[in-house]
């Protein structure tokens, strides 16, 4: 990477994974094995045209447009491709929807199944075996461990994503947020809550 040539990377402090990651990519660009251009276009790609915004979009449309929220719940890969979210990763998706009754979580406990262009790149706690295992074992444990403590009458259904199907889960709508436009919903819905293990929470 050439002196002057500064993406994603900020005066404030980073941790030493990122400073590893960052002497990594400078020394494959050294050996002309990473083309920098290619590099920015990837990091474009994830942090900017895929990943948890477009996620939170969809969720943040589905709650403020009923007819929306119904062609997501039947024909998910559609109404995500009708918003621009379509790719590797996304050809095959479900959405299903948390209720009062039903709290919904998503796990691949073959690999890593995850809907890229929805979600982004799987965090690190989505492709460990610990959390693949548990997670259908003992649900409520792990969203113990999350943070998460739902009332025991709550059923929690777990959806394990594969080659062929991948889930995202509708949160349920924060109250106090009707008079809130879809730009400031969205700006509520995390990463964990469409996977599963977290809630969304009103500002």
């Amino acid at each position: 990477m050439s002196k002057d040539h500064t993406h994603h990377h900020h005066d404030a402090p980073v941790s030493e994974i990122e400073s590893r990651v960052r002497r990594l990519e400078q020394l494959l660009v050294e050996k002309g094995l990473v083309d920098p251009e290619a590099m920015d276009e990837l990091v474009d790609t994830y942090e900017n045209r895929v990943g948890p915004r477009n996620g939170a979009a969809v969720v943040a449309r589905a709650w403020s447009d009923p007819e929306y929220k119904h062609r997501l719940l039947t024909d998910a890969t559609s109404a995500i491709m009708e918003m621009g979210y379509a790719g590797r990763q996304g050809e095959h998706m479900q959405v299903i929807e948390n209720t009062p009754q039903v709290h919904n979580m998503v796990v691949c406990t073959l690999c890593s199944c995850y809907p890229w262009p929805v979600l982004g790149l799987p965090p690190t706690w989505y492709k460990a075996s610990s959390y693949r295992a548990r997670a259908v074992k003992e649900p409520r444990a792990v969203l113990k461990d999350f943070g998460l403590e739902l009332d025991p009458s709550v059923q929690i259904k777990v959806w394990d994503s594969t080659a062929e199907v991948r889930y995202l889960v509708l949160p349920m709508r924060p109250e106090g947020t009707d008079d809130l436009d879809r730009e400031a919903l969205a700006a509520l819905v995390e990463r964990d809550a469409m996977i599963g293990v977290a809630q969304v929470s009103a500002p």
